[in-house]
């Protein structure tokens, strides 16, 4: 999942990120509600969490502006100190999704982010690239109808090009997608990575779908249907 965290409490925003980075998730930070209006507008999020108490915004009024001015319809994940019922319906009324009440579990939350993201997907469970096919609810992939199997981190990284096909993936994102914020200072590292993708879904068949595009990064795409 790529997220952003829109919360001003640093040490907070921190926690989850970290919880969600180690789940394999791409994460963005905003630490006001201007900055994470901006970011929300201008990235594609598969999920946001989004504190209510922000500097410069509030949450419900960056989540109103989403809805009613951006038509941007991403899963929105409330987190609030308050807990009253008056915040709650607030929260959902101007188009939040979910709601959590500090303090409350890492691990809740990110299953909660992941119900969400599933219920707006729907069939994007399963990613399909030509006759390469990707579940990602069992994590199986198949190409021509033939089981591969593939390491966690190619599952990662397949799942990122597949949501992403058929345009480029930035290096830097796909350094995300494995080693968070300390990618290793050789980019070798990451060639091993993609080579051992390439082996598995691409090698074995006639036509290939990884793609690299020297100095930018990489794509999955069945370029004669393009």
């Amino acid at each position: 999942m790529h997220i952003l965290i829109v919360e001003d409490n640093d040490d907070l925003a921190a926690n989850v990120g970290e919880y969600c980075e180690e789940a394999g998730d791409v994460v963005d930070y905003a630490g006001d509600g201007l900055t994470g209006l901006h970011l929300a507008t201008v990235n594609e999020y598969d999920a946001i969490v989004l504190d209510l108490s922000l500097p410069g915004l509030d949450g419900l009024s960056l989540c109103e502006r989403l809805r009613v001015d951006a038509d941007n319809n991403v899963p929105i994940l409330m987190l609030t100190a308050r807990d009253t019922l008056r915040d709650r319906v607030s929260g959902f009324e101007i188009g939040a999704d979910d709601y959590l009440t500090k303090p409350f579990s890492l691990e809740e939350l990110h299953v909660r982010l992941r119900a969400l993201v599933r219920r707006a997907s729907g069939s994007r469970q399963r990613l399909a690239v030509a006759d390469l096919v990707f579940d990602t609810s069992t994590l199986v992939v198949r190409r021509d109808g033939q089981r591969l199997e593939l390491p966690r981190i190619g599952l990662r990284v397949l799942e990122l090009l597949m949501r992403a096909s058929p345009a480029v993936v930035r290096t830097t994102t796909v350094e995300r997608v494995i080693w968070g914020d300390n990618p290793p200072e050789s980019d070798a590292a990451l060639r091993g990575h993609i080579h051992q993708l390439r082996s598995v879904i691409d090698k074995p068949f006639d036509s290939k779908l990884l793609k690299t595009v020297h100095g930018i990064g990489y794509r999955l795409a069945d370029d004669e249907t393009l």
